[in-house]
């Protein structure tokens, strides 16, 4: 998964004509870690997203202009626009349906 700066993450859900999750975390958040363990699941199932993290420590204005409540956070993009966003990992199946759901 490719860790993306603010800028980068802007441009990307700008540019991205196609569906893109971005998992939001910090390196010192424990369920952070677990919730990347998962994504990294899912990256590699059968799915039509473009994954990409960004360390929320690095990016006050992203996460205000995105009203980022708290991590992790998965934010699903369809053509650049959020449609999903999910703050509890329930598992990889449910995380797996969100995305399909989307798809």
């Amino acid at each position: 998964m490719k860790e993306l700066t603010s800028h980068e993450a802007l441009h990307t859900i700008r540019k991205n004509e196609r569906l893109l999750a971005l998992y939001l975390y910090t390196p010192m958040c424990g369920t952070c870690q677990v919730a990347g363990r998962m994504i990294d699941i899912v990256e590699n199932l059968p799915q039509p997203f473009v994954f990409a993290k960004a360390n929320l420590n690095y990016m006050a204005d992203f996460a205000t202009e995105y009203a980022v409540e708290s991590v992790p956070c998965l934010l699903l993009f369809k053509d650049g626009v959020e449609v999903e966003r999910i703050y509890a990992f329930q598992s990889v199946p449910f995380l797996y349906e969100a995305l399909k759901k989307v798809a």
